[in-house]
């Protein structure tokens, strides 16, 4: 007997099973898996160790005085919780798609394409604008080191303050960045943790260069800024946090993901906030908080701290190669990402199937990651870092939101699912992430959300109208089963749940 069609709403809100991730076209669309633990702790610290950190304190300390090292820790917290809320989620649902797999699970299909039209603000946009900051870092590199950089013509872009015809640099980095992804995900997993390896060390080398220099007298009047300046300043340091959850992207090409990515999740964010926090401990510890607000300090970051030490700008020169292989590394795991983020989705029948199609030489999505970076490329070629920053924020918060929700969903309607992690302190720690996240939201300015409102109204428009016709769970068998992949195995029929 043929099944009843499903009305608008059913389509709407209609749940993929937990199992795993709905296929269209067989063996064609796994991926293979290479990544062990290490190397996904890694894949966590390389997207979140951006440049932020090399100059947030300029930022920071202005607004909290040396207490700003209680702005780390709550903002520490406040990822934390998420991080947390994506752990369970990634041993409970571990398929690639991140936050737009889980919503699809706990909260239907519709609920996912708006979950992943932020995953586009924030993925996509990411890529563009460090791309961006890229061009910059390397300029200074090169002038450091040569006395030359490349001109204003094809370093900036057409619309900038000082325009310019293309960013050239930012152009070439996707294009290194997809040539890597290509190749396979191992050979970039290799390439992500030399680099952190790398920025890593520089931090390293500011940390124990600026404790040379310490003085304890520079903490005096520790509490003078107060809560409004901590909590002020921790918003600030939070968005430093921002890229802990692109380890949940990763999940068809794990080994044992059930296991590996909650670890990865926590020993990522407990490696990120040791090394903010240390590096806030030392610089505050060289000079008084006052001169954190100086125009020289805005604008080079640590390098200035560790040329008032050291009385040479080689300092600068090292920072500046720090930042340069910084943002490269950044570059290449949020392309990864969102890579992966329209893999699933196409896998899902809610994109063309072209999106899902893996190179059996490679087993990499070579047509996705191809245009990717070509979106993304002519993006950061020729529009402005300001017009992509504001995007980014909303997209992360929101999808912060939605997996710590899908948490408490999933805990109510699949109680007995196996779960390798669990989140401790349930139901309070996934509360306490959605306030925390949207105490965030709240301070984000009107022109963001409506970025954010055109990005979320285009995606479902495409979704009404094409989406939902071409949804793999149109497949679903008279029984409400479906064809489902799972780790390592054949294709399989599994009862969606009621």
């Amino acid at each position: 007997m043929t099944a009843p069609p499903l009305s608008l709403s059913q389509q709407l809100f209609r749940r993929r099973p937990v199992a795993g991730a709905p296929v269209a076209h067989g063996a064609s669309d796994h991926l293979k898996r290479s990544i062990g633990t290490f190397q996904l702790t890694l894949f966590g610290v390389g997207a979140t160790v951006g440049t932020g950190i090399f100059f947030v304190l300029s930022a920071a300390v202005p607004e909290a005085g040396p207490a700003v090292l209680v702005s780390f820790l709550l903002a520490a917290v406040a990822a934390g919780l998420s991080a947390i809320c994506y752990a369970e989620m990634a041993s409970s649902v571990p398929v690639s798609g991140s936050t737009y797999s889980y919503a699809y699970t706990t909260m239907g299909e519709v609920v996912a394409m708006g979950v992943a039209a932020c995953l586009l603000l924030e993925y996509g946009v990411s890529i563009s604008a460090v791309a961006v900051g890229w061009s910059g870092y390397l300029n200074k590199l090169l002038q450091n080191l040569f006395g030359w950089q490349l001109p204003q013509s094809l370093s900036a872009a057409p619309w900038d303050s000082a325009p310019g015809i293309v960013n050239l640099p930012a152009v070439l980095l996707i294009l290194m960045c997809m040539a890597l992804l290509i190749r396979g995900a191992s050979e970039s997993a290799f390439v992500n943790t030399v680099m952190v390896l790398i920025k890593l060390s520089v931090l390293g080398m500011f940390i124990v260069i600026a404790l040379t220099a310490f003085n304890a007298d520079h903490f005096h009047g520790f509490w003078d800024k107060g809560v409004p300046g901590i909590t002020t300043a921790a918003s600030m340091i939070f968005f430093s946090f921002i890229g802990l959850d692109a380890v949940s992207t990763a999940g068809d090409e794990v080994k044992n993901p059930q296991k590996t990515m909650p670890r990865a999740i926590i020993a990522a964010l407990l490696v990120v906030t040791t090394f903010y926090i240390l590096v806030a401990f030392a610089g505050l510890g060289t000079q008084d908080a006052a001169d954190f607000g100086s125009d020289e300090q805005a604008e080079a970051g640590l390098s200035v701290i560790l040329e008032n030490i050291t009385g040479s700008t080689w300092a600068s020169t090292v920072l500046a190669a720090g930042a340069v292989v910084s943002i490269f590394s950044v570059t290449l795991v949020v392309m990864y990402g969102q890579t992966r983020i329209l893999f699933a989705m196409g896998r899902d029948g809610l994109l063309p199937s072209m999106f899902a199609k893996v190179n059996p030489r490679s087993m990499t999505p070579v047509g996705n990651t191809v245009i990717v970076a070509a979106v993304t490329g002519i993006l950061a070629g020729f529009i402005p870092l300001n017009w992509l920053l504001d995007a980014v924020s909303i997209g992360t918060l929101v999808a912060f939101i939605t997996v710590s929700a899908g948490v408490m969903i999933l805990r109510v309607r699949q109680p007995d699912l196996e779960r390798p992690f669990k989140v401790p302190g349930y139901p309070v720690t996934p509360v306490l992430s959605i306030l925390a996240c949207a105490a965030v939201l709240y301070g984000l300015r009107w022109q963001t959300w409506l970025v954010f409102g055109g990005c979320v109204a285009l995606v479902l428009l495409f979704y009404l109208f094409w989406g939902r016709r071409h949804s793999a769970l149109n497949a679903a068998g008279p029984d409400g089963s479906l064809p489902t992949a799972v780790p390592g195995g054949d294709d399989v029929m599994i009862k969606d749940e009621p």
